[in-house]
């Protein structure tokens, strides 16, 4: 039996990072990934689970909705 694919988890972590002036790196110890996770979620490489969506939501003040979509982000929005 094999297995389906995951839907694409499409993602705002980047613009959110950047507009609070945090590195990768700074992220990363914030929600206790390695900062090279916080790049593959960023270039869309990698899925969340709902607890790291929740960290990375939480340390970047955002709702989760705002930050991670099932459906592609409009651009510059």
């Amino acid at each position: 039996m094999s297995r389906n694919p995951e839907d694409p988890v499409y993602n705002r972590i980047e613009e959110a990072r950047i507009s609070l002036g945090l590195s990768r790196q700074n992220l990363a110890e914030k929600v206790n990934v390695h900062y090279q996770t916080i790049g593959y979620l960023e270039r869309e490489e990698y899925s969340p689970s709902l607890v790291l969506a929740l960290r990375i939501s939480k340390a970047l003040n955002q709702e989760v909705s705002t930050l991670f979509s099932l459906t592609p982000f409009k651009k510059g929005k």
